[in-house]
This record gives C-alpha cells, sequence and structure tokens, in this order.
C-alpha cells in the first residue's frame, strides 16, 4: 500500500493533468461539434486561405483518372526519400493491375509529397523524377515535406481531386507505413456505391480529444493557433475513406479556413464542421497501433498501421486462400470471436481495433 501511495504522489501532477483535461475536452465536444464558432474563429478571406496550398508543381500527372470509372482514388502520403515503401506498396495492396484483374474494379493510388528538407534536393528530384517516368503516379508540390506541413500535403490531395480526378467515387487518405487489405475495402466501398452513400467519412474516430499544450510534445499546439478545450471529432490520419461529394465539401470548406493548423486530423475535422459532415467509427480501420497477425483479422480488417517492413510478407499472408471463409459456420464464428477477444479485449498501449471488432 506504501507503495502505490508513493508511486501516486510522484505520479499524481500527470495523471491529475491527463484525466482532467480529457474530462473537461470531452464535456466541451458537443459544443465544438455542433456550432460554428471554431469555424468562424478560423475564417480568413479566399486570398489568404489560397496561399496555404498555392504551392507550384514539381511532378504531376493529370490523366491518372482521365476517362476512367474510378471507385477509389487513393492517395498515399509519402516522402520523397520513402522509395522502398513506395516499392513495396506497388507490388502488394497498391497493385492497380492486380486491383482491375481479380477485382473488377479501377483504383487509383497516388503519392502526395512535398521537398525533403536536405541539402540532397538536386538529387532526389532527379531520383523521383525517373520514379516518376517509370510509374507515373507521384504528385509533388515545391513545400517543405515535414511534420508541420502535414496540412499542406491534406490540401494538396483535396485540390488535386477537384481538379483531376472530381469523378471519383471514393477519396481514401493513408500513410505510407500503413498496410490496406484491398480486397476487403473494395468489396466494402462497392456495397456502399450499390447503396448510393454520400455523406461518408469513415475511419479510426477521435472524440473530445483535448489539445496537448506541453512544449515538448511533437503535438503541441499553442493557444493562438487553436484557443478551445476540445478538437473537433476527426479520424486517425493513418487511414480514411470519404465518399465523392464529401471530397468535393472538404475542398470548398479549405477554401475559406487558416490552414496554419499544422496537425492534419484535427484540420479535416474543422473543414467537415463547415461542411456539415461528421466522422463514423469503423472498427477495422486502425488507429496508431499495428493489428495483431492472425487469419480471423486478417479476414475483416482494412487499415493497419506502423509497417515499415512487412507489407510483402503480410500482403501474402492476409490474402491466402485459407483466410477466405474462416469464421463461416456456426463453429468458425465460434472460433474467431474467441481469438479476437483474446487478441483485442485486453489494454493496448497503442491505438489499433477496438475490443468491438471482436464481435463483428
Amino acid at each position: 500500500m506504501c507503495c502505490i501511495m508513493s508511486l501516486l504522489m510522484v505520479c499524481w501532477d500527470h495523471v491529475d493533468h491527463h484525466v482532467v483535461s480529457h474530462v473537461k475536452s470531452y464535456s466541451y465536444r458537443y459544443l465544438i461539434n455542433s456550432y460554428d464558432f471554431i469555424n468562424k474563429s478560423l475564417s480568413v478571406s479566399p486570398e489568404e486561405a489560397a496561399r496555404f496550398g498555392s504551392y507550384p508543381y514539381l511532378l504531376n500527372n493529370k490523366d491518372i483518372c482521365k476517362n476512367q470509372d474510378v471507385l477509389l482514388l487513393l492517395f498515399v502520403k509519402s516522402s520523397p526519400r520513402n522509395f522502398q515503401r513506395r516499392q513495396a506498396i506497388r507490388s502488394t495492396w497498391g497493385n492497380e493491375s492486380y486491383v482491375s484483374h481479380k477485382l473488377g474494379v479501377v483504383v487509383k493510388v497516388v503519392f502526395a509529397m512535398g521537398v525533403h528538407p536536405t541539402s540532397l534536393q538536386k538529387k532526389l528530384h532527379r531520383e523521383l523524377h525517373k520514379e516518376h517516368m517509370n510509374h507515373g503516379d507521384l504528385v509533388q508540390q515545391d513545400f517543405l515535406d515535414t511534420f508541420h506541413n502535414l496540412t499542406v500535403k491534406l490540401l494538396l490531395q483535396f485540390h488535386w481531386t477537384h481538379e483531376n480526378c472530381a469523378h471519383a467515387h471514393f477519396l481514401m487518405t493513408a500513410d505510407d507505413d500503413v498496410f490496406i487489405h484491398l480486397p476487403n475495402l473494395v468489396r466494402y466501398l462497392q456495397d456502399l456505391r450499390r447503396q448510393n452513400v454520400q455523406n461518408l467519412w469513415v475511419g479510426h474516430v477521435h472524440r473530445g480529444a483535448p489539445p496537448i499544450r506541453r512544449r515538448d510534445s511533437k503535438y503541441y499546439m499553442p493557444f493562438d493557433m487553436y484557443q478551445w478545450s476540445s478538437y473537433p471529432d476527426y479520424t486517425a490520419g493513418a487511414g480514411y475513406v470519404v465518399s465523392g461529394d464529401v471530397a468535393a465539401k472538404i475542398y470548398q470548406a479549405s477554401l475559406s479556413l487558416n490552414a496554419s493548423m499544422y496537425i492534419d486530423d484535427v484540420f479535416m475535422g474543422i473543414c467537415a464542421i463547415a461542411a456539415g459532415v461528421s466522422p463514423q467509427e469503423h472498427v477495422y480501420f486502425s488507429g496508431e497501433g499495428k493489428t495483431p497477425y492472425h487469419p480471423c483479422i486478417y479476414e475483416k480488417m482494412i487499415t493497419s498501421h506502423g509497417h515499415e517492413d512487412d507489407i510483402r510478407s503480410l500482403w501474402k499472408a492476409a490474402t491466402a486462400p485459407q483466410v477466405e471463409g474462416i469464421s463461416s459456420g456456426l463453429v468458425g464464428k465460434l472460433y474467431c470471436t474467441a481469438v479476437k477477444m483474446k487478441l483485442l479485449c485486453k489494454p493496448y498501449f497503442t491505438n489499433t481495433y477496438s475490443c468491438a471488432a471482436a464481435f463483428t
């Protein structure tokens, strides 16, 4: 008991601050999501808003979607130096030929990036130009590719879509260390398309998240940039999907908002309030965590985060024939439910699938 009390006394300041900030933030959440005072405080003139996304293109291909019935336009947020990650994606879940022949739909994969902030810019640009000549799937603008410019990259995606692929039925954004189970995602989106679903924004939802005010944090948010006690609801930027009509609404909202907010997930939430759109939870979209490896997980998974080196092996395992229908029948359903309860229904320090996924 003495040890526990001593530990509480040492850690109390941090625990107290964490708990209080979350309680305060969650109670403020309704006001943030229900009224437009955030948008009023962040509204700027069209001229001022335009300067946030007015960088010239260094690499581009305007014809990626031309004359094609695109089910999904998939923007992968990449860094100029991450050539190996892009190659792994092209040879696995981002293989457009596989999607076309095996799944019978058109999915276009585009890698969005800025300029690497080092003295290697010229060498990297030559390499990127060669890569783009071989694959034609890079979209690069002349801004520094850093954490604090992620919102600029978000603007790039929605602006490019508006200009070159507005007819795509769905738009997805994902990090280049995310694994996407394209067969599962395509089946999900085809079903939504048949239902003519609109106002869709789906992913791993963060609700009532408080701004981090610690200066030593990567996600530090100064008061003069965002003064409110709660962020609007938003989906984890690792991977989420919006319908085509929502992509158009987000683009329009971005034309009158201050995009100096450098946390792109949160800025997306701010745009969504202006557009009248709310995020929807999908239990098989991962947050910041890597999902457990098991066929019962693969059967339903959509995204998993944190895959820098195992994309190829995971793709082979997740799309193996024995995975399909593993939970069919009463025995299969009971087996997979038990497995997923064991894997998912325990405390995780990383933000992956919730326990609810075990029962769906």
